[in-house]
C-alpha cells in the first residue's frame, strides 16, 4: 500500500489536472525548407504586336479569324487603295510637268550663251571700228553694254535649271511618299504567330492609330511559343525576389497542372494604380519565362507563381504556429534575463522583475522566439529566424533538436508566459507516453501489494 500510496502522490504532483492549461506540442526537426514568395497575375506571350491602320480607309479584302495561325509576311487586310493610287498618279504626272520645264530651261540657257557669244563678237567689232574713229562712241558702249546684258541673262537662266532641278527633286520626293503611303494599304503579318485579337470587318473604315488610342488597334498576334507569367508581387517581397530564381506556375484555366519557369524581369517602378483605385498596396511587376509551350494556353489567363527565394537543407525547423513576441528583460550582452518565478508560480501571476533587478546596461525589449516544454512548464525561448517555408521557420539559435515547443491551441499560446504551469496533450503524445508508463507502474505496485 505504500507503494501505491507513494505513486498516487507521485502522480498528482507530476501530473496535476489543476496545475496549468492543456496544451500541444511539437519536436524539433532538421527539416529541408523552402521560402517561396506566392503573387497572381495573368498570362501573358513573350512577344505581341498590336497591329493599326497607317491610312485611313474602308477594309475591302480581310483574310484572317481570331485564332488563325499565320506566318511572318501574310497577307492579312487591304485598305481601299483608290486615293493614294490616284495621289500617285498626280506625283508622276507633276515629276513629268517638271522635268519638261527642266528641258525649257536647258534649251533657253543655251539661247542666252549663243546670244552671249554673238554680242561678244559685236563688242570686238565696234572696238576695232572705234580705234579707226570710224563710229560714235556712243555705238561702242551700246556694245558693251549688250555684252553685260547678255551675261546676266545667261546667269538668270542657269539659276532656273538649277530651281528647276530642286524642283523636280521635291516632285521624286513627294511622288516616292505617295508610292510609299500607297504600300501601307496592304497589311502583313509583322510576326510568326496566333492571331489572339479581331477588332475588324470587311467593309467598316479604319483610322490611323493614335497613341495610347486602344480603338485603333485592328488585331494582335502574338507568338505563343514562349509564354510568360506577368504577376504582382508586393513590395515587403520584392527585396527576395532575383533574376534567375525558379519559380512554377499555376493557371486557373487549367487545374491540376503546375509549370516550371524562371523569374526573368523584375519591375524597378512600381505598377500604377488605376484613378479611384481604392487600393493602397504597393506592388511591383515580375516575369516569369515559363520553360516549356503550353497547348491550349491563351493570353490574359489567370495565373499564381510560387517563386523559390530560398532553400535550407537539413536546418532546424520550428512550427510557424509557436513563434510568438514577448517583453523580456536583457542585459547588456543582449541575453535574456529571466525572472524569479518562485517555486511553483501559477498561471497568471506575473514574473516579478521590477525596474531595480534591471542589470546595469541592460533593457526591457520586445524578442520573437517560442515556448518550450521542460519539466511541466512553458519557457520562453529567444529565438533567431532565418528561412520561412509554408509550414515551418529555419532556427538559427535559441532551440536544440527534439525540444518541444508549444504549438497550440492559439489561445493560449498566444497568453503564456516565461514559467507558467502546462499540462501536455496531444502533440507528439510524450503526456500520454509518461501516464502509460504510471499506470503499468501502479499496476505492478498493486500485483506486489496483494501478493504480501
Amino acid at each position: 500500500m505504500l507503494a501505491i500510496g507513494g505513486a498516487l502522490v507521485y502522480f498528482n504532483l507530476a501530473f496535476e489536472r489543476s496545475a496549468g492549461p492543456e496544451i500541444e506540442v511539437e519536436a524539433v526537426e532538421r527539416r529541408d525548407l523552402e521560402a517561396v514568395v506566392s503573387a497572381s497575375g495573368k498570362i501573358e506571350p513573350k512577344l505581341s504586336v498590336d497591329i493599326s491602320a497607317s491610312v485611313m480607309g474602308r477594309v475591302t479584302r480581310l483574310a484572317f479569324n481570331e485564332g488563325d495561325q499565320v506566318e511572318s509576311g501574310d497577307f492579312m487586310l487591304e485598305i481601299d487603295p483608290e486615293t493614294l493610287r490616284v495621289a500617285v498618279d498626280r506625283g508622276e504626272a507633276s515629276l513629268q510637268a517638271s522635268r519638261s520645264t527642266q528641258r525649257q530651261a536647258e534649251v533657253s540657257v543655251e539661247t542666252a550663251r549663243v546670244n552671249l557669244q554673238l554680242a561678244k563678237d559685236n563688242l570686238e567689232r565696234q572696238e576695232n571700228l572705234w580705234e579707226l574713229r570710224l563710229i560714235s562712241r556712243e555705238t561702242y558702249e551700246l556694245a558693251a553694254s549688250d555684252v553685260v546684258l547678255r551675261e546676266t541673262e545667261l546667269r538668270s537662266r542657269e539659276v532656273e535649271v538649277a530651281t528647276q532641278l530642286q524642283r523636280i527633286r521635291q516632285e521624286e520626293a513627294g511622288l516616292e511618299s505617295a508610292r510609299y503611303e500607297l504600300t501601307k494599304v496592304t497589311i502583313t503579318a509583322p510576326i510568326t504567330g496566333v492571331v489572339t485579337r479581331r477588332n475588324i470587318e470587311e467593309g467598316e473604315t479604319v483610322v490611323i492609330g493614335t497613341m495610347n488610342n486602344q480603338g485603333t488597334v485592328l488585331a494582335t498576334v502574338a507568338d505563343l511559343s514562349v509564354i510568360e507569367a506577368e504577376v504582382e508581387v508586393d513590395e515587403t517581397d520584392i527585396p527576395s525576389v532575383a533574376l534567375g530564381q525558379a519559380a512554377e506556375v499555376t493557371i486557373d484555366a487549367l487545374p491540376d497542372r503546375r509549370f516550371s519557369g524562371v523569374v526573368t524581369e523584375i519591375g524597378n517602378s512600381p505598377i500604377q494604380e488605376t484613378a479611384g483605385a481604392g487600393s493602397q498596396a504597393t506592388n511591383f511587376k515580375v516575369v516569369v519565362t515559363l520553360n516549356n509551350e503550353i497547348p491550349g494556353v491563351r493570353p490574359g489567363f489567370t495565373c499564381t507563381a510560387d517563386i523559390t527565394t530560398a532553400v535550407r537543407l537539413d536546418s532546424l525547423a520550428i512550427p510557424i504556429q509557436a513563434a510568438t513576441v514577448r517583453e523580456v528583460v536583457v542585459d547588456a550582452a543582449g541575453q535574456m534575463v529571466r525572472p524569479d518565478l518562485g517555486p511553483r508560480r501559477r498561471r497568471g501571476i506575473e514574473p516579478t522583475v521590477s525596474a531595480a533587478e534591471i542589470p546595469v546596461g541592460g533593457s526591457v525589449e520586445e524578442l520573437e522566439g517560442v515556448f518550450v516544454a521542460r519539466q511541466g512548464r512553458a519557457v520562453f525561448v529567444p529565438v533567431v529566424t532565418g528561412v520561412a517555408g509554408e509550414r515551418y521557420f529555419e532556427a538559427l539559435s535559441g532551440v536544440a533538436e527534439a525540444d518541444l515547443v508549444i504549438t497550440g491551441p492559439f489561445s493560449e499560446v498566444r497568453n503564456l508566459e516565461d514559467g507558467d504551469e502546462i499540462r501536455v496533450v496531444g502533440g507528439d503524445g510524450q503526456q500520454e507516453a509518461r501516464l502509460g508508463g504510471l499506470r503499468g507502474f501502479l499496476g505492478r505496485a498493486r500485483t506486489g501489494a496483494s501478493s504480501r
